[in-house]
């Protein structure tokens, strides 16, 4: 039986650090709709996936390498004809200033800093000047990528002072500690090893067990939401982490991965080879973490990465979409080249708008089927909220890239037509459209955080805003 309303915050707290965010249940909502609206958190993340769609293929809309966002159609705004012509930077390429420059509208201020604050900081700063509570990590960052060198090519969200706003997570189990806490410190050997024999949800088990028990103040039904909820997370753990002694009815956890991170991530620039099924596993665990940290409000700002910009990968495998076959990946082997003249990349420097450019569409497809895997992990029963909505339609999630073609020798050719698209923020944008909005990014950036109720905006001071009210709802 419901006994009244418990907050939308409540959390599941350990001594040791360890914060579990528990799911919406019917006691935190609020009868009348001014109130469900409120308890509704604005958010914003950055979505960034490598190397773009050349401006002709956007053009075909959801008949060409859009159609994996086509299930999504209704809830994304697509925007196309957006100019980035600003965020040039002379004698570098948009690998560098347009990856920048995505969601920030400004060239780069040097390798390691952005020429000023990305969309989401601009929106957590200007409505949480005092900052978040201090559950919840203040901005989450996270990624699968490989091209390193410069920072823009990966992280996409940024300080005022053009500075990233946290660190990077591009391992599942870096990301799932970021959200989730630790058993034990990182630096003690045998903490570390007790790591992986125990589940963080051993150190909130009393609360759990209060919650699910008859003391609880949930009903029934909230109390086993609540019990699937922490085993759906004890899944996640599993994926992440070998543990031992698991229950053994439990999804198998796949071997430690082989993906290379860090220093080894692309050796020389000369890239790495890499099968599909390696790389959208790893994507599609850091994707769930990442829509599970937000479904637990434990995140409302920051950005994730699928492909940095650049990417110098040699993909490899058979690549279908709903049951058929779209293509068989063999980069070096269709470059018939071998180091970084083998890679992905190149394809988009052979891009050629009288030919099929077979390979590029193919690459391109499976980059929007990965961000519409993630997309569509905020849309769905798990993440409804108090007004009735998902997380994605409530959300601002600005979807972006690099270039608008790929060919470095017409600087605006390159940065002309760059995809864009944003979901609804909660009534705020258009959805459900595609639009030619012949407009530049500065223009379409300052227009959404207006209308997130943001204060300030990107670009110089003294530049006149041109408010792009065809986005508006």
């Amino acid at each position: 039986m419901k006994t009244g309303t418990i907050s939308r915050r409540t959390m599941l707290k350990s001594v040791g650090g360890v914060t579990i965010g528990l799911p919406l249940l019917e006691e935190m909502l609020v009868s009348s709709a001014t109130a469900a609206e409120a308890a509704v958190p604005v958010r914003a993340f950055n979505v960034f996936f490598g190397l773009g769609i050349p401006a002709p293929l956007q053009t075909e809309g959801f008949d060409g390498v859009l159609e994996p966002l086509r299930p999504l159609a209704d809830k994304l705004l697509i925007m196309r004809n957006v100019d980035q012509i600003r965020c040039d930077e002379s004698g570098i390429n948009a690998h560098y200033d347009g990856a920048t420059g995505s969601f920030t509208a400004e060239p780069p201020d040097g390798e390691a800093r952005a020429g000023g604050p990305s969309l989401d900081q601009v929106v957590r700063q200007s409505l949480y000047p005092e900052g978040l509570p201090p559950e919840m990590v203040p901005t989450l960052i996270g990624g699968t990528f490989f091209r390193r060198s410069r920072v823009g090519r990966y992280v996409h969200s940024y300080k005022h002072d053009g500075t990233v706003a946290g660190t990077m997570q591009e391992k599942p189990r870096d990301l799932f500690d970021r959200v989730f806490g630790r058993v034990g410190t990182t630096d003690d050997p045998d903490a570390r090893r007790q790591r992986l024999r125990r589940s963080v949800l051993d150190a909130v088990v009393d609360q759990y067990k209060f919650y699910t028990g008859a003391n609880s103040p949930l009903g029934a039904t909230s109390r086993a939401r609540v019990a699937d909820h922490l085993q759906r997370i004890r899944e996640y753990e599993q994926r992440v982490y070998a543990l031992a002694g698991r229950d053994p009815d439990s999804p198998d956890v796949p071997p430690p991965s082989d993906v290379a991170h860090g220093g080894e991530a692309d050796p020389g620039g000369m890239g790495i080879d890499i099968t599909l099924e390696e790389l959208t596993t790893e994507w599609r665990l850091m994707a769930d973490l990442y829509a599970l940290a937000i479904q637990l409000d434990r995140a409302r700002f920051g950005s994730i990465t699928f492909l940095a910009a650049g990417e110098r990968i040699r993909l490899t495998g058979d690549y279908e979409y709903e049951g058929r076959k779209i293509f068989h990946f063999d980069d070096a082997a269709q470059h018939n080249a071998t180091g970084d003249q083998g890679c992905s990349h190149e394809w988009w420097h052979k891009y050629n708008p009288e030919k099929q450019n077979e390979q590029l569409r193919a690459h391109a497809h499976m980059k929007m089927r990965e961000v519409a895997y993630f997309l569509s992990k905020l849309d769905d029963p798990d993440a409804v909220e108090a007004n009735g909505k998902t997380i994605l339609e409530n959300s601002m999630i600005t979807i972006s890239t690099e270039s608008g073609d790929g060919r470095h020798n017409d600087v605006k050719r390159e940065l002309s037509g760059v995809f864009h698209a944003i979901t609804g923020a909660n009534g705020r944008f258009k959805t459900g459209e595609i639009l030619d909005l012949n407009a530049e990014g500065i223009d379409v950036y300052n227009t959404m955080i207006r209308s997130m109720g943001a204060e300030g905006q990107l670009g110089p001071a003294d530049r006149e805003m041109r408010p792009v009210d065809a986005i508006l709802a």
